[in-house]
């Protein structure tokens, strides 16, 4: 295996997940980041990273050090030691789609030279790493596992927006191909993670790990979302309702609202295509998923109702949406459900205004088609949807965003962040 001083790291992929890799290993070893979008690589380059994952002063300090950026495969070929991050979604079937691991899995393939080692952060089914991405480096290299390269696989645990669970602060699940090379993966990462590292008997256990993670606050969600839209019914508050129960010591504080993003609104798939294709049919899983899926088009809803009880016409009412991001105080927009919301309301042809000072306006159009607006209007507005919990939108407060209303207008706090009393319906 590589001694400390022979390695030299290239980190495919640069976002949420890649970058903080590569500044942290940066300090380390000599480290390249790879991005297959030179936008991306000439952005980090200069400094900045428009997803706000990494501070100026920390991307500055790992250029000044040893990470060096890149978009070009044929630098990949000076590392020996690779780290894939790139991302593994589902399509629109809510099937896999592993053809970034595959791209990825072939780059390294033609890059690799005796020894190296590839490490895979990038969520999968368990199996995955084995069953794909090993045979198709085996082809295009012509070389052998665990005789002319070794595997690792090492699931990532970045929360965007999070400034609390850092990389270096939260334990890191490894694994490797044969005993050395777990041996290698662990001692490598134990290099940058200050949590320490768990090192687990193969690559499918770190990968099972890593995909019940948020299968499992998946399935807790839905339960309380399941349970939001009974007490509705029963005209009980359901965060009076967590509140009470959360006073004993093992009631888990879970939360209602819309499941999106890129783990949590999509590992579950994985796990479930694999059971399918083993024969087993995954009840609770696929309930779970059934249930956070419809959460968009029940919070719109709820608003028409709310609409309707003031006697407001649905068709031709404004509507201000604030937040088209996946979650709070992060731009990121992958599988966001805020869209389900809109989209619900939109076909009742209710004129919807969606603001999110954290998007790019060019990211909203390309994903969704939404123009975002840059500032709302003042007294417009007949109803006023908070979808994402942003900071900045809790500093506003409920006082201020009703300014953007008309005078009877409906505010419906999806995050239930603000004063119970100071709106008209939450879940």
């Amino acid at each position: 295996m590589l001694k400390p001083d022979q390695i030299s790291i290239a980190v495919l992929g640069l976002g949420y997940v890649g970058l903080p890799l590569a500044v942290a290993f940066a300090g380390e070893f000599p480290t390249l980041g790879f991005d297959i979008s030179p936008q991306r690589v000439a952005e980090i380059a200069g400094g900045h990273d428009s997803i706000r994952e990494i501070t100026e002063p920390e991307l500055a300090t790992a250029l000044s050090q040893k990470l060096q950026l890149s978009a070009d495969p044929n630098h990949l070929r000076h590392a020996n030691v690779y780290i894939v991050t790139v991302p593994t979604p589902v399509n629109v079937h809510k099937i896999p789609d592993l053809e970034p691991l595959k791209r990825a899995s072939r780059l390294v393939g033609r890059a690799l030279s005796p020894g190296a080692v590839i490490v895979f952060e990038s969520t999968v089914y368990p199996g995955a790493t084995e069953e794909v991405c090993i045979p198709l480096i085996e082809q295009t290299s012509g070389r052998i596992l665990n005789r002319d390269f070794f595997v690792g696989y090492s699931p990532e645990r970045i929360n965007p927006g999070d400034r609390i669970h850092r990389l270096t602060n939260t334990i890191k699940i490894t694994s490797g191909s044969s005993p050395e090379a777990a041996e290698f993966v662990d001692a490598l990462y134990r290099r940058i993670i200050r949590a320490g590292t768990h090192r687990v008997s193969s690559i499918r256990v770190a990968e099972a790990a890593k995909v019940i993670e948020n299968t499992q606050r998946d399935v807790n969600i839905a339960l309380i979302n399941e349970l939001a839209i009974l007490f509705e019914r029963l005209n009980l508050d359901t965060q009076e309702v967590l509140a009470a129960a959360g006073t004993k010591w093992n009631f888990a504080p879970f939360r209602p609202g819309l499941v999106g993003g890129h783990c949590i609104g999509v590992d579950p798939y994985y796990l479930t295509y694999k059971a399918l294709a083993m024969g087993y049919h995954p009840e609770m899983i696929l309930a779970g998923r059934r249930i956070n899926d419809q959460m968009g088009t029940y919070v719109a809803e709820q608003v028409m109702k709310h609409l309707v009880r003031r006697r407001v016409h649905i068709a031709g009412s404004r509507i201000l949406i604030l937040g088209l991001a996946f979650k709070e105080n992060c731009p990121d927009l992958r599988n966001s459900r805020v869209i389900d919301v809109i989209r619900e309301l939109e076909s009742y042809h209710a004129r919807i205004d969606v603001h999110d000072p954290l998007v790019a306006p060019q990211a909203g159009h390309d994903q969704y088609g939404i123009e975002l607006i840059a500032k709302p209007e003042n007294g417009v507005y007949d109803a006023i949807v908070l979808a994402v919990a942003h900071d900045e939108f809790i500093r506003i407060g409920s006082e201020g965003i009703r300014a953007w209303g008309r005078p009877q207008a409906i505010l419906y706090d999806v995050k239930s962040v603000l004063p119970r009393e100071g709106v008209d319906g939450r879940l």
